[in-house]
């Protein structure tokens, strides 16, 4: 039997406060502190580089809208496809933020499954139309976002433990979990665990680039970023739960099925020669 007085009883409130009537949630607020922060690093970062403002200006709205529709499809496409593919309603659902009652009607109830994998690659579609409406330098763009990404994904995996999901194996180890609003036992807290990695990756990038500014447009901070994110992924996917039921009985899981692609890219970049952007 496991005493709750040897672990952290975790059950905070999801909403972090109201406003004109409207519920914030935790998770809601952590995406966007995540995505401001980013905002304002690169911005500087833009600046640094002597890029004009106006080509900064629509970055935000690329961003924000790849991470959210890539997220969005990568959970509904990767982890669910038999309920969001099977019917019209379902199809609905993977769209809009919205439930189909069983009694008929329906309910707002927002985005409640984001995968990063999916977030990533709508990243990556968002920064290529980005960049062939700017014309600069693709890996320019690509490493400027790499730089702030670890943030922006440090806040979200905040938000997963605000949330009381994606939460870990069970375990004895002293710093564990109890997770009240999804059972009474201890368990990995492998949100909190990614986030303090994702946090130490962020200084990491930014030590490189003080160190090493003109990599800046090679791929080197882009490849950085996908390996050191993907490969701490795929290896603390061993302290989660499983996700979804067919993941039971698997070699790996979907979390890291998916990392390998990523980080093998990550590696590419890094190792590619690094041709100097033209200027």
């Amino acid at each position: 039997m496991f005493s709750h007085l040897n672990y952290i009883l975790w059950n905070p409130d999801v909403e972090a406060f109201h406003i004109l009537g409207l519920s914030i949630r935790w998770y809601s607020l952590c995406w966007l502190i995540g995505l401001l922060l980013a905002y304002f690093i690169v911005q500087r970062l833009y600046k640094q580089q002597k890029i004009k403002d106006e080509l900064f200006d629509p970055l935000f709205l690329y961003c924000f809208f790849g991470i959210l529709i890539g997220a969005r499809l990568g959970h509904c496409l990767f982890y669910q496809p038999e309920y969001y593919l099977t019917s019209v309603k379902h199809f609905i659902e993977m769209i809009v933020p919205i439930h189909f009652m069983a009694g008929g009607g329906w309910k707002f109830v927002g985005y409640e499954g984001l995968a990063s994998h999916g977030g990533t690659i709508g990243l990556i579609v968002a920064l290529y139309l980005y960049y062939r409406r700017t014309r600069l330098n693709l890996w320019q763009v690509l490493d400027n976002i790499a730089i702030a990404t670890p943030i922006t994904a440090c806040f979200i995996r905040l938000g997963n433990l605000m949330n009381s999901e994606i939460i870990g194996k069970v375990t004895d180890v002293p710093w564990a979990f109890i997770f009240e609003r999804v059972d009474k036992v201890p368990r990995h807290p492998g949100q909190l665990y990614e986030a303090i990695a994702y946090f130490v990756f962020f200084f990491v990038g930014l030590w490189f680039y003080r160190k090493h500014p003109q990599r800046v447009g090679t791929g080197f901070f882009f490849g950085l970023c996908l390996t050191l994110i993907f490969t701490f992924r795929f290896f603390i996917e061993y302290t989660k739960d499983i996700q979804v039921n067919f993941e039971s009985g698997m070699l790996f899981n979907m979390g890291q099925i998916l990392s390998i692609p990523f980080i093998i890219i990550g590696i590419y970049c890094m190792c590619r020669k690094q041709k100097q952007p033209t200027k």
